[in-house]
């Protein structure tokens, strides 16, 4: 019994005193773009995804500070970000190179990991760190080792970041985004209730444009706002999983681990279709070539797969993915043709939006004869 007790405060100790990082890279795309091309820091450049119709057909990847001035931001037609920046003859748009990217990401990545006691890998621009043991769960020591993550960042690859600083990694997120660009925000466990308390209820991740209409509506326009409202009209109004997730968020209550992830290679395709369509006969043709695409990268390169993806990149440009993890790796071309039409089907059944671009994506790769399995930023 008295084992229990010591083992329950030791965890309870560790809880209190956790640090997690939350990092955070500013308008990643566009500023690898201005570290090889330094004369673009102090123009507008928009990162575009050019779709094979020609012209100004496609959508905005992303924009740097300096056009996001002007209104212009991911997800947009590129025909009207140019509108939006007509009176700036000094505009840039460039296509994405996501070779580079992937380059920059890695060398960024390859000197977060070293300073952290786990590391978690979310995307090419973002990571989460725990650094509790590192730091003796001192908040001041923290701070000093974010500063110097990101100056060593700067010198050794030319890009910005901002770092968040808290308790928990929901806290943290929300952190890195407060003083964007180049931002550093450090919340102690003392700090996370004055620091949610006057943020728009949208500062809370999971939170989107529906949801704040409905909250907004009935009256909630910050989190200290909605702190007022109980558990249990949260629920009946969202649902049991979503009303406690957000009565936990809005008190920064967060018990995920940083869990340690690498990533890993993926192989993809993607094409711009002849005509936007949900027809799924049109739609099986075209997934079943991208299969036949990727498989043949998988052959040269003598590897399996173990999940496989379908994207949409639909006609008002937002995105819908779907994923499905196979039972065991496999090279099989019949396999990944049967999997991925299985999740076109599925995707079909809710489709509204006719279809612009159409991509298959294979991932968790193994070597054929199983000898390892590869990890790699890309």
């Amino acid at each position: 019994m008295h084992d229990t007790v010591i083992i329950k405060a030791g965890i309870r100790r560790i809880l209190e005193t956790r640090i997690v990082f939350h990092i955070d890279f500013d308008y990643f795309y566009a500023q690898c773009e201005e570290t090889r091309s330094p004369e673009l820091r102090t123009k507008p450049v928009c990162v575009c995804v050019f779709s094979d119709r020609g012209g100004d057909s496609g959508a905005i990847a992303t924009a740097n500070y300096t056009a996001r001035k002007y209104g212009v931001k991911s997800g947009i037609p590129i025909s009207f970000a140019k509108k939006r920046l007509k009176d700036r003859e000094d505009a840039v748009f460039l296509p994405v190179d996501f070779d580079f990217y992937s380059e920059m990401s890695e060398n960024a990545m390859s000197i977060i990991e070293k300073r952290a006691d786990t590391f978690e890998y979310v995307s090419r621009d973002e990571a989460y760190l725990d650094v509790s043991e590192r730091t003796d769960g001192n908040f001041e020591k923290a701070g000093h080792l974010a500063q110097q993550l990101k100056n060593t960042i700067r010198d050794k690859t030319k890009l910005s970041c901002s770092i968040g600083v808290s308790p928990n990694k929901l806290v943290s997120k929300i952190a890195s985004d407060f003083e964007k660009p180049d931002g550093l925000t450090i919340v102690s466990q003392d700090k996370v209730a004055g620091f949610l308390e006057p943020l728009k209820i949208r500062s809370i991740p999971g939170i989107g444009i529906k949801t704040e209409a409905r909250l907004t509506g009935m009256g909630f326009e910050t989190v200290l706002d909605l702190k007022r409202m109980d558990v249990f009209s949260l629920n009946k109004e969202f649902g049991r999983k979503t009303g406690t997730y957000i009565y936990n968020a809005v008190r920064g209550i967060d018990q995920r681990p940083v869990k340690e992830r690498k990533a890993s290679v993926q192989y993809s395709k993607i094409t711009t279709l002849k005509i936007d369509s949900k027809d799924y006969q049109f739609l099986h043709e075209n997934i079943t070539e991208l299969c036949s695409q990727v498989h043949d990268v998988l052959k040269k390169n003598n590897q399996a797969f173990k999940s496989v993806g379908i994207q949409f990149v639909q006609s008002d440009m937002s995105n819908k993915s779907r994923t499905r993890m196979l039972k065991s790796s496999t090279s099989d071309i019949k396999e990944l043709q049967r999997t991925a039409d299985q999740l076109l089907k599925e995707a079909l059944e809710s489709q509204t939006r006719t279809i612009r671009r159409l991509g298959v994506k294979v991932s968790e790769l193994s070597d054929v004869q199983g000898q390892s399995d590869i990890t790699a930023y890309f």
